[in-house]
């Protein structure tokens, strides 16, 4: 079997206590022997503006964030999937809101760049996306040992055609920044359908708690199993969850309800 972790942040404006953390909790996954490590949305900063963001992005391939992800996979041997960063983008003003994949040997193997722009306006509260980030065009999968892992970030989560486009996956992973409203509401909802309808593991890493810049994340990552239990869950704060993805019961699953091969559409 393999072990997995996700890792939960609350995520400050300051890049360098961010370092910190991750550095920190990562090392916490490795002591429980997780093989592959899963960051959160926007796990480098939650600025104080949303426009702060931009002036943290990397080009591909340089800078300490990217450094950062690589050493961790190399140093703990591990296969690192870094959540979200921001990297440059040709359009002025905005970013690619990206997830990099990082082998045991510190490589970078894969990319994912954010689809799904997130929109939301209830009250006082309200959101868009749009205004900072260019959207990707691209379904993001990569191959690891145990077999392969699809890619999406946060509001992604609401669009089941992308994971069905993800083909047959043994894992699907969700880094998130959901806020406390929409994730109370339908956080574990989606999260249990996503697993449920493509019969297999999902694993989840949120920023979870209330950031300095006056945000509240709804937290819970977990981990959900082919069947759809949850089969780890941290509600709030930092931390690691691990567990383990068991192929006995993928294809146990798979055996008993066939339903992938029942698709007609």
């Amino acid at each position: 079997m393999t072990r997995i972790a996700a890792l939960q942040f609350v995520s400050t404006p300051v890049p360098q206590e961010n370092f910190a953390t991750v550095r920190r909790l990562v090392a916490e996954a490795a002591n429980q022997r997780a093989q592959l490590v899963l960051l959160p949305e926007y796990w480098p900063v939650m600025g104080m503006r949303d426009t702060d963001k931009i002036s943290c992005a990397e080009r591909l391939d340089s800078g300490p964030i990217q450094e950062c992800m690589a050493d961790l996979a190399r140093q703990h041997g591990i296969w690192l999937i870094g959540g979200t960063l921001p990297l440059a983008s040709p359009d002025e003003g905005k970013v690619l809101n990206t997830v990099l994949i990082y082998s045991p040997s510190g490589e970078r193997i894969s990319r994912y760049d954010k689809i799904h722009l997130f929109g939301f306006r209830k009250g006082e509260e309200s959101y868009d996306e749009s205004r900072t980030i260019v959207p990707g065009v691209a379904v993001g999968t990569f191959d690891a040992p145990f077999g392969k892992v699809g890619l999406s970030v946060c509001y992604d989560l609401r669009f089941p055609e992308l994971y069905r486009a993800m083909g047959d996956c043994t894992l699907m992973v969700v880094p998130a920044a959901f806020t406390y409203t929409t994730g109370k509401a339908h956080w574990e909802i989606l999260l249990r359908a996503r697993a449920i309808e493509n019969q297999c593991y999902v694993l989840a890493a949120a920023q979870g708690g209330r950031h300095i810049n006056g945000r509240r994340t709804w937290g819970h990552s977990m981990l959900i199993d082919p069947w759809g239990e949850i089969k780890a869950v941290l509600p709030e704060g930092e931390g690691v969850i691990v567990g383990k993805i068991d192929h006995g019961l993928i294809a146990s699953v798979r055996e008993n309800l066939p339903a992938l091969k029942h698709r007609k559409l």
